[in-house]
């Protein structure tokens, strides 16, 4: 008679451990996969690119059912891309393909650019520090809202940023911020819903080739156009995933503190180091610790067997700190990304694969592209940090610094 091994849930311990949850498992389990239990389900854990590039694979892995309801009600929103598989998610994916990677990507980095020298000069006359992680997220929400047609007045900037940070930060905990999380998308979700309707009747312009234009006349697999409700959440993400990139820029603001010997090449503006910093930024620093999916059928990976419709998760906080990929990962080290190619299993920090195709996010190079460019006008910026709390919790997800990063801005000589 064979014994059945009976796994903990392990649910407390993720909300305890937060990103090094998994990496832990892992590493005392000695092996790259493991067999456990989160949210009341059975789960099987994968590390490293050979899984990453087997958990991206659509004959093992699906999307469908596998975001909880509680992120779905705060990240990503309900019936999402996110959600999809086969065509219907190549359909719906070639939407954000053309949207995000097929061109206007320079437009968007020089309105983020603008934006961010318009308040710098506003930060500069400020008395006392401004907080890096506030202020960009209002700056790339005005550089996000201009360039997909969303109308925003100036007045109403800062709580759309406040709402499009509250999504993000709340996904992931049953705190106060999992709530604020869901009234800021509810309320988000009826205000783009209505933008939507009036595009359709006309009452309201979008300008062709906008993001709002595309999404109000996006037709999905069934040749129906998006419910006002899903053309709102497919907008969101849009803004969200963008704003988002505030988190990369504080974590850059705190890897300029603690290795300002990066900072003068920075400030020349080599684009190739820029670049290399960049996805040093988002390897080296927590953004997510992993992702999950649906097994399609009985699996099996790593000698772990994994059965139909079990959780599958991937590592992704582990598999960017693993010195097996990444020699002395804990070292903050640019020139490892300096004239190399990056696989697409490799650095994984905003999922695997390819973005155009699989469930990578195709934002990637949105990120990529406005991170090199806001590194180096934070190199540029004269300022000074004053003494704060500058510690990164990694029980806490997401996590960034505590303080936010808080600067002392000089005014330009």
């Amino acid at each position: 008679m064979s014994r059945r091994t009976v796994h903990l849930d392990n649910t407390l311990a993720l909300a305890l451990e937060g990103f090094a949850w998994l990496p832990n498992r892992l590493r005392r389990g000695g092996a790259d996969a493991l067999r456990t239990r989160v949210l009341g389900q059975r789960a099987v854990a994968l590390h490293g690119p050979e899984a990453a590039r087997f958990f991206y694979d659509e004959r093992h892995v699906r999307r469908q059912g596998a975001i909880p309801g509680p992120v779905r009600s705060t990240l990503f929103g309900h019936h999402a891309v996110h959600t999809l598989d086969g065509e219907a998610h190549r359909v719906r994916k070639a939407l954000f393909v053309a949207l995000l990677m097929d061109g206007g990507i320079d437009t968007l980095v020089t309105r983020a650019g603008a934006a961010w020298e318009s308040a710098a000069r506003d930060w500069a006359d400020r008395r006392g520090p401004v907080v890096l992680f506030d202020e960009v997220s209002r700056v790339l929400t005005r550089a996000v809202t201009d360039w997909t047609g969303v109308p925003v007045a100036p007045e109403d900037l800062p709580a759309l940023a406040a709402d499009l940070v509250a999504m993000v930060d709340g996904f992931a905990t049953a705190a106060p911020r999992h709530w604020r999380a869901r009234r800021a998308r509810t309320r988000r979700e009826d205000w783009l819903a209505g933008l939507v309707e009036r595009v359709r009747r006309g009452d309201a312009v979008a300008p062709a080739g906008s993001a709002v234009r595309e999404v109000a006349e996006h037709r999905d697999v069934d040749g129906n156009r998006l419910d006002p409700c899903t053309a709102a959440v497919e907008l969101l993400n849009i803004l969200r995933p963008t704003v988002a990139v505030s988190w990369f820029v504080a974590f850059a603001g705190h890897a300029l503190h603690r290795w300002p010997e990066h900072r003068e090449r920075l400030r020349a503006g080599d684009p190739a180091f820029a670049e290399a910093y960049a996805h040093e930024v988002r390897r080296f620093y927590p953004f997510a610790p992993f992702v999950g999916g649906r097994a399609v059928a009985d699996l099996e990976w790593g000698g772990v067997r994994i059965p139909s419709g079990a959780m599958v998760l991937l590592d992704i906080y582990g598999q960017n700190h693993d010195p097996r990929i990444w020699p002395d990962p804990y070292r903050f080290d640019p020139d490892r990304f300096v004239g190399r190619e990056i696989g697409p299993f490799k650095l994984v920090p905003q999922g695997g694969g390819d973005p155009r195709t699989g469930h990578r996010c195709p934002g990637e190079m949105i990120t990529v592209a406005l991170l090199r460019d806001l590194v180096v006008r934070l190199a540029r910026l004269d300022c000074t940090l004053p003494p704060q709390d500058l510690r990164i919790p990694l029980s806490r997800i997401p996590t960034r610094p505590r303080s936010g990063v808080l600067l002392d801005v000089r005014a330009a000589a």
